[in-house]
């Protein structure tokens, strides 16, 4: 307890930015008095004793007070990490604005994350002083100041010119004295460049000494003179003439610089960048979503990261196409309305049942088996792509998947998914078949360790009951797997269930 009023007395007296200064410390009181003289503020405490010595203990008054400075009470709002992959945000709009009343609970802003567009909650009551982050803004980093918000509506107009330099209000003047040491000292800085134009040889001198490789250059000292005439670095030359090795100023005069050096450096760089387009084309450039750049982000890390193999089978459809035109039929004033991917994902989740190894997830030390399916259902919002999940599909029955996905789909076109809405997920669908795609592979959500791509259904002419040819519903679907989680055999029996139950529905009743 003595150490924290040390320290408290230690912050206050190297506080730049607080306009008082600590006169005093007894055992039962902390003086602070401002600088200007005009008010003097006084922090009473009480005795504690532990063993032989007597212990401050503040008031815990003292410790809300933030600092001493001229501003009043406030409270600094800060962008929070609304997602566990966020890293920045957008301001979409301001439901409030400055001098406004708010309370614990209200709607402060609306901010775009990494996934979806989320109302922003206001932390304490009082008044909206200052909006330091406008609407529009982007890229924000968590922990950036959007606003601050004071008790009483007589301090908002205190906060008018109030600059945020990402400490506090008071910080730029201290911040200033300390640039002008430095811009002194760059001062002189500047002219030695132009008067150094005739002599690099300066440069040269202190790398000829060679303390990269760890090694002394053995060489003469004439050597060493004319090298540093003509700006040679002596560790370039591997061999001298001289006993033993020894470099000599015959050697220097004799050197010639490696030319090739600059062009193999340049050659890199056409490898590290893409072509340039052509100025004749005709573009347009869009800025990059903050959706759009996680998107980029998480894939071409799971691409390049996680060891993809795919394994691709065709089910027919026959028995589910009529099986869903019946259920749609017969319970049609009942509002049911099911899709061939409400059977997808109930016959994923199954499936994830009996082979549980494809329902886990690499957690870089060990894998992590999870004990129910929640099924990530792949959705194009227009704007990106996002992943509502179905939480416990297992479990539940084709109608209600259905009434799930189609409500959340929605909302999430609509950008007003909650976080638990779409973050976790232990396996992922992802269907094309409705833009007639009849195959494609799709790239692992980490951290899952299997994703289904499906294609659409397609007729065609199949081997029947005593091989007689006949026309059927096709549809492929192709697995991605992590081959550090998932062996190959393990994804190819999983693959059997999903067939077996997208071939016969019925047994996803048993």
């Amino acid at each position: 307890m003595l150490g924290n009023t040390r320290q408290l007395v230690a912050r206050l007296a190297n506080r730049q930015n607080s306009a008082t200064r600590v006169l005093a410390m007894s055992q039962t009181k902390v003086l602070a008095v401002p600088i200007s003289g005009m008010e003097t503020r006084q922090a009473s405490s009480h005795h504690a004793r532990l063993g032989q010595q007597t212990l401050l203990k503040v008031s815990p008054n003292v410790w809300s007070q933030r600092n001493f400075s001229s501003l009043p009470p406030h409270i600094r709002v800060a962008l929070p990490a609304l997602s566990p992959t966020m890293e920045s945000g957008t301001i979409v709009t301001w439901e409030k604005k400055e001098g406004d009343q708010v309370s614990e609970g209200d709607l402060l802003c609306e901010i775009e994350t990494d996934k979806a567009t989320m109302g922003f909650e206001t932390p304490e009551e009082g008044y909206l002083a200052k909006i330091i982050i406008p609407a529009g803004a982007k890229d924000i980093p968590i922990g950036k100041l959007l606003c601050i918000i004071v008790e009483t509506q007589e301090d908002v107009a205190k906060f008018k010119d109030f600059v945020d330099d990402g400490a506090s209000a008071a910080a730029p003047p201290a911040a200033a004295p300390t640039p002008p040491p430095p811009a002194a000292a760059a001062a002189p800085a500047p002219p030695p460049p132009a008067a150094a134009a005739p002599p690099p040889s300066a440069a040269p001198t202190p790398v000829k000494s060679a303390p990269k490789s760890g090694d002394r250059v053995f060489a003469s000292p004439a050597a060493k003179r004319v090298a540093a005439d003509k700006g040679v670095d002596l560790a370039l030359i591997k061999a001298g003439s001289g006993m033993d090795g020894m470099i000599t100023s015959k050697d220097v005069e004799n050197f010639t610089p490696p030319a090739a050096a600059p062009s193999v450096a340049a050659a890199p760089s056409p490898l590290s960048s893409f072509p340039t387009l052509p100025t004749t084309a005709d573009f347009t450039d869009a800025d990059a979503s903050t959706m759009r750049k996680v998107i980029a982000k998480r894939l071409q890390q799971s691409k390049h990261t996680i060891p993809h193999y795919y394994l691709t089978v065709e089910c027919n459809m026959d028995q589910i196409i009529n099986l869903r035109k019946e259920i749609n039929t017969t319970y049609e004033k009942e509002g049911v309305k099911l899709s061939v991917n409400d059977f997808i994902i109930k016959a994923v989740a199954l499936s994830c049942k009996r082979v549980p190894e494809c329902n886990s997830a690499w957690m870089d030390t060990f894998i992590r088996q999870f004990n129910t399916c929640d099924v990530s259902v792949a959705v194009d919002t227009g704007n990106g792509l996002i992943t509502p999940i179905v939480t416990g599909a297992e479990g539940k029955g084709l109608s209600e998947i259905s009434t799930s996905v189609r409500e959340m789909a929605g909302r999430a076109k609509e950008g007003k998914l909650q976080p638990h809405e779409f973050q976790g997920g232990t396996i992922t669908v992802s269907n094309l078949g409705m833009f007639g795609i009849n195959q494609f592979t799709a790239i692992i959500n980490p951290p899952q360790a299997c994703i289904l791509a499906v294609g659409g259904t397609e007729k065609k002419v199949v081997a029947g009951s005593g091989g007689v040819p006949t026309v059927a519903s096709i549809m492929r679907v192709t697995l991605s797997c992590d081959h550090r989680v998932v062996d190959g055999a393990v994804g190819a029996q999983w693959l059997q269930h999903f067939k077996k139950f997208m071939e016969n529905p019925q047994a996803m009743l048993l």
